[in-house]
């Protein structure tokens, strides 16, 4: 089998979703983060934020008052256990089906997904690309 090498968190700062419903959208991503380990970390006027994912309403000064268009982003699953939990978690919390858990041999061998559309209509994936070594359980940034 190839060994693939890839780097991550170095291209996205923060990525901004622009919703309807900010309590709605809010429930949702609590629940479905919590499945990653991760907290909401800080919200103010109209948004909160968790990592580097921000969510905001649509009156919020840091909207620019205008819906985001939909958006796929996929979140990186540790084990296939957290794509299921993550898939079940999020219909609970208002996620609608848009493709079971299970393997997507087109994509490459061992890509196990699930995918959820967001109370917005974004498509919201976790993904395991199997088993893999990590240089860093996360990255750090001080300033």
């Amino acid at each position: 089998m190839e060994t693939n090498e890839i780097y991550r968190g170095r291209l996205i700062d923060h990525l901004q979703l622009v919703v309807a419903d900010l309590e709605r959208s809010r429930r949702f991503y609590e629940a479905v983060l919590e499945v990653f380990g991760i907290p909401i970390a800080g919200e103010g006027p109209g948004f909160f934020w968790a990592d580097e994912l921000v969510v905001s309403s649509v009156d919020s000064p840091a909207s620019n008052h205008v819906l985001t268009g939909r958006t796929h982003l996929a979140f990186q699953a540790k084990d296939r256990e957290m794509v299921e939990r993550f898939y079940r978690t999020g219909l609970a919390a208002g996620g609608t089906d848009n493709g079971e858990p299970g393997l997507r041999e087109a994509y490459h061998p061992g890509y196990f997904a699930a995918f959820l559309l967001d109370p917005d209509g974004n498509n919201v994936e976790a993904v395991f690309h199997g088993q893999a070594n990590y240089s860093a359980p996360h990255v750090k940034i001080t300033f």
